[in-house]
């Protein structure tokens, strides 16, 4: 027994080194996000010729991928699909089925634009069609600046233009009311600036460090508001004095306000699509990647080290100091 456990181990720890071999060294790590998706029918008429693809953005944006290194991420992930679907042209119309808070304010960026590309391209004409189901706020409402149409859940989450960033305070140490003075606890900085640790936890941010900050929100948010201005057609000072002030909106409000298209549901959206596509049948297909060796091997390439998953849920989210993001603020008080 004792020697067919150390065999089987043996196998186990062999297998591990050759994933890293793989997913590190370079064997198969080529383009390996530019492989084909397989396509899964999801819905509507399996013989039809033409094609409409749902696309999902879901959880907090970001543009993380696995711990090797490798992974191809979110925003990768999304822009894969993208290049899919215009290459084939029997696909007529997306669907882009979110269910995302939003997230960092660069990653939310990368995918309004490369929606918007493909939207835009006059040469091979795709219909995009937003649907958000459950939370589409923030982020993910700025990705969906990027599509034709927008149907929303009247119930659903969305809305919530605006930028956010955040650092815990735990000190100064010389505060005896500080958690640094109450574990004993001093902290020293050495700096080549005097700006150079703003966001410092152990202190409290100066006058010159806040209006810095938020100066750096208030570009960022002229942007998200900007872009909202001009994909909705909404004047632009109109939205600032109202409902661009970071607030989350329903499906409903967000309809009375000019920000989503329709009210309804998936079917709604693929409705939608077909009518905006000028078609009158399609079948819906998913996207999804294979089998691979790499992808087996690459669960056992991964760190060992403990992660942190974030998930959309009523618990509260943590965010990475330093980072703007587009977030409503009830998913991390």
């Amino acid at each position: 027994m004792v020697v067919s456990f150390f065999f089987v181990l043996s196998l186990l720890v062999n297998f591990g080194l050759l994933a890293k071999l793989i997913l590190h060294d370079g064997f198969g790590t080529h383009e390996m996000h530019k492989s084909n998706f397989q396509e899964r029918f999801v819905m509507g008429d399996e013989d039809a010729h033409d094609k409409i693809v749902e696309i999902d953005l879901s959880g907090v944006i970001g543009f993380d991928g696995d711990e090797t290194g490798n992974g191809a991420g979110m925003v990768t992930d999304l822009k894969d699909q993208l290049d899919q679907a215009v290459a084939d042209k029997q696909v007529k119309a997306i669907v882009l089925r979110i269910n995302s808070p939003g997230g960092e304010v660069v990653a939310s960026d990368a995918i309004y634009r490369a929606l918007a590309e493909v939207r835009n391209d006059t040469n091979r004409v795709i219909k995009i069609i937003s649907c958000i189901e459950t939370v589409g706020a923030s982020g993910a409402f700025y990705a969906a600046m990027g599509t034709d149409y927008i149907v929303a859940n009247e119930m659903s989450i969305t809305a919530s233009i605006g930028v956010i960033m955040e650092t815990l305070n735990f000190g100064p140490f010389e505060d005896k009311e500080s958690l640094m003075h109450k574990i004993g606890v001093r902290s020293y900085v050495f700096k080549s600036g005097k700006l150079k640790d703003i966001l410092n936890p152990t202190r409290a941010p100066t006058e010159e460090e806040n209006k810095l900050v938020n100066d750096l929100i208030m570009e960022v948010y002229e942007k998200f508001v900007g872009i909202v201005a001009d994909e909705r057609d909404i004047d632009v000072n109109e939205l600032k004095t109202g409902f661009a002030d970071g607030r989350i909106m329903s499906g409903k409000q967000a309809l009375n306000a000019k920000l989503v298209d329709e009210l309804g549901y998936f079917e709604d959206a693929v409705d939608a699509a077909k009518e905006k596509a000028g078609i009158e049948k399609a079948k819906v297909i998913q996207y999804y990647q294979p089998f691979s060796l790499r992808h087996f091997l690459q669960m056992f390439g991964k760190s060992q080290a403990t992660k942190l998953q974030i998930q959309i849920s009523p618990n509260p989210l943590k965010m990475q100091a330093g980072k703007m993001y587009f977030l409503p603020a009830y998913m991390f008080q």
